[in-house]
């Protein structure tokens, strides 16, 4: 019983599903079974279920013990076409791409629900359209067809596939959670921010700090304020555009020390403070709700609990189980590694082919050994800082890796002049839109989740490039990083992919993954083998993406009882 099945939720517990040809069509009858996860669990031998949503279906299995080998999510694959074909944007359920197929009324998708511990759904919600099976077959056969429309059908089925691995290594992790110490972590809440006061007001240390700044400035000054700060600075005669600690490390005044100490801490209680552990800790695990390609770069994204933004003093409560290991593994510099293997510049793939630190070897090639300034040269050229030092460094990767600036050069003006940008594999950067604060950090490349950045949000608006030309610009650096970004995020998902497989014999399980790092929870005999696992899934990735490239994807791994003792 290999092959393809189709699955489908059915009234109450029960399912329909149906055996399927290599070409989508089914191969048998349907089959009525009176209870979904029997009837996934009576079909060990299935290669991959096809099913509308591993939102909907797995969560059920997990709780049951039971996993899959593979899937095919119509609904995940229906965003990523969307986005092939330049509908991002559009509705992306079962029940929309259905109406599109038949040419009727196209319903909304249903907002995403809270993921906030103990808040309620409205009743008022739109909740996701029943689809039956028959038509869900016919959304997923016309799929077919168009990834055999795409640019590259090959890399867009591959990119497919990844990202339903992806869903299913999401849920896996949601399942197990990230071990977390809640003694721990009230101990190192305690150390850094002194007493609780009642009635949930700033913690002791806090308050303490707040009274320097005001004792600073003579007057009472609320230092989570922003608007309060730079009024008070202008007050003592100093103009300040913001309270980003870039701008404020500049200032000479009595009220920068404690301003940033307490806006470090104000942070960490914020957003990892006691409120945070009651809501996110349950059980000993973190469970922050994975969303894998929840950025439009395809990286992933969680529905709350900030779990991509630990801070590292409070990375002290990751503790793995007695007798157990974190197996926490960083790819090195993966971006300019995965430009060198997209581009095919063969002057920057020959640097990217060594498994040590990629910025000294490329110093050495064209940056007389200076290593700071070859990161920031190639950095800058894949983030669009092309001005100032920005220009000059520029004009030296270009002479000796011609290919690689072009390539980023290519997705820039493509951006500019409103056409479509894709990664490697085919994954499409939303329509161009204008852009709004330059959302640059202190090095002159965009911040996370600044509206330069593919992670973060896009800018509002649905009007071309054609209008203001800093629009376009924007955009254009958008696209030159996303190029790069995007690809590095499908890489990420065959990693994943791999990784899955070659820890299914063990007892070792994911438990965090973000951007370039992944997070394996392991017994302690079981450690060498994850280590060797990350190593070949990592170069199994590069391989299954690139094709056979001098391209490396090293890691430098560590197997720590506790997260924080990893870096």
């Amino acid at each position: 019983m290999g092959g393809r099945w189709a699955l489908a939720a059915a009234e109450g517990d029960g399912a329909r599903l149906v055996p399927l040809g290599p070409d989508g069509v089914p191969a048998g009858p349907v089959v009525e079974e009176p209870d979904l996860v029997e009837a996934v669990r009576s079909r060990p031998g299935v290669e991959r279920w096809v099913w509308r949503s591993t939102a909907e279906i797995y969560p059920r299995l997990l709780a049951a013990g039971v996993r899959v080998g593979r899937c095919y999510d119509i609904e995940d694959a229906e965003l990523l076409l969307l986005g092939h074909e330049g509908r991002s944007g559009e509705p992306r359920s079962a029940a929309a791409a259905l109406a599109r197929l038949r040419q009727a009324p196209v319903p909304p998708d249903p907002r995403p629900r809270a993921a906030e511990p103990g808040s309620q759904s409205s009743l008022f919600e739109p909740q996701p359209v029943p689809v039956p099976l028959e038509s869900l077959l016919e959304v997923y056969g016309e799929q077919l067809r168009r990834h055999e429309a795409a640019e590259h059908p090959g890399r867009m089925r591959l990119l497919t596939a990844a990202e339903s691995a992806g869903m299913l290594v999401a849920a896996e992790m949601n399942r197990a959670g990230l071990p977390w110490r809640a003694d721990v972590h009230r101990r190192v809440l305690h150390e850094l921010l002194g007493e609780r006061y009642a009635g949930g007001g700033e913690p002791r240390r806090l308050a303490e700090l707040a009274d320097e700044v005001s004792a600073a400035f003579g007057r009472r000054v609320r230092p989570d304020l922003p608007a309060d700060v730079v009024k008070a600075f202008a007050g003592a005669g100093i103009r300040l555009r913001s309270t980003r600690r870039w701008e404020l490390e500049g200032i000479d005044h009595p009220a920068v020390e404690p301003l940033l100490r307490y806006k470090k801490l104000y942070r960490i209680w914020v957003a990892h403070g006691w409120s945070w552990l009651q809501d996110w800790v349950r059980d000993g695990r973190f469970r922050p709700g994975y969303l894998p390609g929840g950025s439009v770069s395809g990286r992933w994204t969680t529905n709350g609990g900030g779990a991509l933004q630990i801070p590292k003093v409070i990375r002290r409560a990751v503790v793995a189980d007695d007798g157990w290991r974190l197996v926490v593994a960083d790819a090195d510099q993966m971006e300019p590694r995965v430009l060198a293997a997209i581009s095919r510049d063969p002057g920057l793939m020959e640097v990217a082919g060594h498994g040590g630190d990629l910025y000294s070897v490329l110093s050495d090639r064209a940056f007389s050994g200076d290593r700071e300034h070859a990161k920031l040269a190639l950095l800058g050229a894949i983030y669009g800082q092309t001005s100032g030092d920005g220009l000059k460094n520029l004009a030296a990767l270009r002479r000796r890796f011609p290919a690689a600036v072009a390539y980023v050069d290519e997705a820039a003006r493509a951006g500019e002049e409103g056409r479509l940008v894709r990664t490697w594999l085919g994954r499409t950067s939303p329509p161009a839109a204008g852009a709004g604060d330059d959302g640059h950090d202190e090095a002159g490349l965009p911040q996370d989740g600044g509206p330069l950045d593919p992670d973060g949000p896009a800018p509002a608006g649905r009007e071309g490039p054609r209008g203001a030309s800093s629009d376009a610009r924007a955009w254009g650096r958008f696209t030159r990083n996303f190029v790069v970004q995007g690809s590095a995020a499908d890489w990420a998902l065959l990693l994943l992919a791999a990784l899955r497989q070659a820890l299914s014999p063990l007892r070792a399980e994911l438990v965090f993954f973000q951007h370039d790092e992944v997070v394996v929870h392991c017994p302690a005999e079981e450690a060498d083998t994850v280590v060797k696992a990350i190593t070949e899934a990592g170069d199994l990735a590069g391989h299954i993406a690139f094709g056979r490239t001098p391209v490396r994807f090293p890691f430098t791994t560590a197997v720590v009882e506790c997260y924080a003792d990893a870096k």
